[in-house]
């Protein structure tokens, strides 16, 4: 037989390595600030606001983009002026029509 096995003080020294290994691990995985499903929670939130980020930018160049031809285009504003808030000229008349939905 081994005798390595037989010696108490090895086989106390080898069971405290595991004990000490698993509660590391446990530790690191679930308890500690930084465990493991804290960083996958933080990991898919950085995902998410990385990604609505991105959409916010496109709509910002989008309204950029929408500010600058209106400053650049009088016809444009008019037209806005006229038909969002009924908007007219001196001596116009303007005269609303209703639109009937489509029947089948």
């Amino acid at each position: 037989m081994n005798l390595e096995l037989l010696n108490p003080l090895r086989w106390n020294k080898t069971i405290l390595i595991v004990l000490l290994a698993g509660f590391i691990a446990i530790w690191f995985s679930f308890i500690d600030v930084y465990s493991i499903s804290t960083r996958w929670e933080l990991s898919k939130q950085k995902t998410e606001l990385v990604q609505k980020t991105e959409e916010l930018h496109q709509k910002s160049e989008q309204l950029k983009v929408k500010i600058e031809s209106l400053e650049n285009d009088p016809a444009l504003l008019e037209k806005i002026a006229r038909e969002q808030y009924g908007m007219r000229k001196p001596g116009e008349t303007v005269y609303k029509v209703k639109r009937e939905g489509k029947k089948n």
